[in-house]
């Protein structure tokens, strides 16, 4: 607990973060700043959470906030499935983005499970 750049699960938040920003840049995505902005603080909420919940200082907290980066983990998915069906991004962005998605939620499954051992 307290090193959270350490974690794998906060480096690969973080760089779905930076993709998120990289594939909202583009237009015709760049121009709905609704959709946009809520992507992005979606994603950006996930590694902050995991930030957050590392510093906690418990392991009951660290957990709620591991919890909540999960359902934002969620968000992001489903926002990539629209705005892929809207055609603001390609299959494979859309691919790529539900991939590292897929690998954030294992791992934090897994410190959650892992972290629950000493609540």
């Amino acid at each position: 607990m307290g090193n959270f750049q350490e974690l794998d699960v906060w480096k690969i938040a973080k760089e779905l973060a930076i993709y998120i920003y990289e594939v909202t840049n583009k237009s015709p995505f760049s121009k709905d700043f609704g959709l946009r902005d809520q992507i992005r603080r979606a994603t950006v909420s996930i590694s902050s959470n995991i930030s957050e919940g590392d510093e906690s200082g418990t392991n009951k907290m660290s957990i709620r906030y591991f919890y909540i980066a999960k359902a934002s983990n969620a968000e992001v998915q489903t926002q990539a499935i629209i705005t892929n069906d809207i055609g603001y991004i390609s299959d494979t962005e859309k691919e790529n983005i539900i991939s590292i998605c897929e690998k954030i939620s294992k791992k934090l499954y897994r410190l959650i499970q892992y972290r629950s051992q000493y609540k």
